[in-house]
């Protein structure tokens, strides 16, 4: 069973490339524990199946990186981008994107979050291996608080403006 309202986010890695160093974090891939990073924070979280698939960047990402401010207005501490992509990946798309700043891109390479949480995607049969479904969550100190699932081919449902009016 996917992960629901009400339970707490997992302890899993994910990983985030910076393109300069900051304090404390080198360029990377910088180790991130997701419950460790959620406690605390108000968290909007979409998940994707891939950096540069056609309708996570022209749809989905930039929609969430277009309402960041309005995100912020309503109480969300940060928004993370979640993919089974290397952290490499994930940061040259998030700057390609104009993300920096704005969404954290975390890369979910060994696919540990996403199984975790049970949205994994085997797309093995199409040469992308496991991925991740299409979902966005707004997580409140590390407990879910709105699950958004898409069907396969989809993103209304975890669309920004979507889970923008949940908050």
């Amino acid at each position: 069973m996917s992960i629901q309202v009400g339970d707490k986010l997992p302890a899993a890695t994910v990983y985030e490339f910076f393109h300069e160093e900051t304090g404390g974090c080198a360029l990377g891939p910088n180790a991130f524990d997701v419950a460790k990073e959620a406690a605390g924070k108000t968290v909007a979280i979409l998940a994707l199946p891939g950096a540069y698939t056609p309708t996570c960047s022209a749809k989905h990402l930039p929609g969430f990186i277009q309402l960041r401010d309005e995100f912020a207005k309503r109480g969300v501490d940060e928004i993370w981008c979640v993919s089974v992509n290397d952290a490499f990946v994930m940061g040259a798309w998030g700057k390609e994107q104009g993300a920096n700043g704005k969404v954290r891109m975390l890369a979910d390479g060994s696919a540990e979050f996403t199984r975790k949480v049970s949205m994994e995607l085997d797309l093995t049969a199409r040469g992308l291996g496991v991925r991740s479904q299409r979902y966005s969550m707004l997580v409140k100190d590390g407990v879910v608080q709105v699950v958004n699932l898409d069907p396969p081919g989809a993103f209304e449902n975890s669309a920004a403006e979507k889970l923008l009016s949940q908050v």
